[in-house]
């Protein structure tokens, strides 16, 4: 049996480098950015018009005024995306459209509301405009080469729109973890089938089923299985396979019927450890075939949960190009069961005090009693320890990933 730190030392080292793929700009929602994204060209891309109006020669129509208009000959009109190809002259205008490409020659725009319209080819102009005046000039809102969203970044809608914005039809994101995921236990029925003496509803494979979607992975396939060896390796020998991740719940302990260490034994599964000295979940394996990476989740509901979210989900985080979890020292508020030989993990709830973060720990302490769960927002753990922890003591806190921060604001 080995420590908690040494678990995870053991699972650091054998996390492959995340790899990345070219998607299409508008999938990438949710997704992790593999590089950085730099501007290919200035934005505006071209001087263009801000307004509907006249491109014209400031110095044709800087005298204008209502009682002295200034009269210009039109000659062309400049939708947006039709550029002119002639040179504005003297005593010349032209029609353009907000975001048309500024003619050459013009160097100002004036508003069709102070001109007598567009309905003319002799335009009269009621009022002056200054140099420059209405148009977007090239690299106004940022030049070419300028820094625009950095590696790592969550992408939301608003990188989207930075993507289409510069042409960029495909992103590079990194991949998310493939992971096959299975339940166990011929205990076990679906939520929805005639409940029988004896049996108890799957929930494990349905939690870590979303556990896995809100971590960032893709599900190659899950199932939940009978505690029947051919039916297990079946299944393994596909994972392998398909997946990059194995991730299983049940079977992993001492019972009679727990088949799946010795099946990853004999598919060549080399073990990195099956026991670490924590509650819940002592029984937990960890495994690697190439550069496949395999879990062994204790059954108890608890277990599984804390399983997957001290050991798994930092792994699918690093994988998918995400950072990992926060975590921070806040005092206790009430009781802590420390263990002398384990590390002790138990969820918790964080919130304000008085203008003070503290947290308190759940007092269903049973690995069984997955309403443990219920309003948690956090999991509190301390190494194993001959002193007792008290009220107020220090203690570690990892945010689970749905803690909003207006979960903190209340007792």
């Amino acid at each position: 049996m080995i420590s908690v730190d040494q678990a995870k030392r053991i699972i650091e080292k054998c996390i492959p480098s995340g790899r990345t793929q070219k998607i299409p700009f508008d999938q990438t929602l949710g997704r992790i950015l593999a590089v950085d994204v730099i501007a290919p060209f200035p934005q505006p891309r071209f001087d263009n018009s801000a307004m509907d109006g006249y491109a014209v020669k400031w110095v044709d129509i800087q005298s204008a005024s209502r009682d002295h208009p200034i009269t210009l000959e039109s000659v062309g009109v400049i939708p947006a995306g039709e550029p002119l190809a002639s040179i504005i002259q003297s005593g010349q205008c032209v029609q353009i459209m907000t975001g048309g490409k500024i003619p050459e020659g013009a160097d100002a725009v004036v508003k069709v509301e102070d001109t007598n319209g567009f309905d003319t080819n002799q335009v009269l102009f009621y009022q002056s405009s200054a140099l420059g005046q209405h148009i977007r000039k090239t690299g106004d809102e940022l030049p070419k080469g300028e820094f625009l969203c950095k590696q790592g970044t969550v992408i939301s809608v608003a990188e989207i729109g930075i993507f289409a914005t510069f042409g960029m039809n495909e992103v590079e994101v990194f991949r998310q973890p493939r992971v096959a995921v299975f339940g166990l236990g011929d205990e076990l029925i679906e939520p929805g089938q005639p409940i029988e003496d004896g049996k108890i509803f799957n929930s494990n494979l349905h939690v870590l089923k979303v556990l896995l979607q809100q971590s960032g992975a893709k599900i190659s396939f899950s199932s939940l299985l009978k505690d029947d060896p051919a039916e297990i390796e079946t299944f393994l020998r596909q994972a392998l396979n398909e997946s990059d991740i194995i991730l299983s719940s049940g079977g992993i302990s001492m019972g009679r019927f727990d088949y799946t260490k010795d099946i990853f034994e004999k598919l060549g599964i080399i073990e990195h450890f099956w026991k670490v000295a924590q509650k819940p979940g002592k029984p937990l394996f960890f495994g690697t075939l190439n550069e496949k990476m395999i879990f062994g989740l204790p059954g108890n509901p608890v277990s599984t949960i804390i399983g997957f979210y001290e050991y798994v989900y930092p792994v699918l985080l690093k994988m998918a190009g995400r950072t990992s979890g926060l975590k921070v020292k806040v005092p206790l508020v009430g009781d802590f069961p420390v263990e002398r030989d384990k590390h002790r993990f138990l969820f918790g709830t964080c919130y304000l005090s008085n203008g003070r973060l503290v947290c308190g720990a759940t007092n269903r302490i049973g690995s069984h009693m997955l309403t443990s769960f219920l309003n948690s927002n956090c999991i509190i753990d301390v190494p194993p320890s001959e002193n007792m922890i008290l009220e107020g003591d220090q203690v570690d806190v990892s945010f689970l990933p749905h803690c909003k921060l207006e979960d903190l604001n209340s007792e």
